[in-house]
């Protein structure tokens, strides 16, 4: 039997609120990367455009209208040997930091440059330090 490949276009905003940027601690039980820390965001639907995924993905799991900047970068990897994801992660802006948590996350924190080296994983920091997301001039 022929095993399928599988590729998921996931979105993901760097929203960015007075200098800090909004990361989310998934959900404990969550069966991937549980109890870790990562930028908001999810995957596209089948129709969507972009932008409008990343919106929808953003009110769904934090309560918050923002503003879509810019893409900053692309990126993909494999979560397993027929699985590929690939990210696409933008610069959002907020007004608000008032976050509202949907129950995929279990704690939420608008981290300085310091906390986000800290809390995000490797992988994203490389991605942030390799697309020069730290030397944005909107975060102090």
């Amino acid at each position: 039997m022929k095993s399928s490949n599988k590729i998921v276009v996931a979105l993901k905003g760097v929203i960015v609120n007075e200098g800090r940027v909004l990361i989310v601690q998934r959900a404990k039980e969550d069966k991937i990367g549980g109890g870790t820390w990562e930028c908001v965001g999810g995957k596209i639907e089948f129709g969507e455009e972009l932008e409008s995924s990343l919106l929808r993905e953003i009110k769904e799991e934090v309560g918050l209208s923002v503003t879509v900047e810019k893409l900053l970068y692309a990126t993909t990897f494999k979560t397993d040997p027929t699985r590929q994801v690939v990210i696409l992660t933008y610069l959002c802006s907020s007004d608000s930091s008032n976050a509202i948590l949907s129950k995929e996350h279990s704690s939420f924190k608008w981290a300085t440059k310091e906390q986000l080296r800290l809390l995000l994983s490797p992988e994203i920091i490389t991605d942030f330090e390799k697309n020069n997301v730290f030397s944005i001039e909107v975060l102090n």
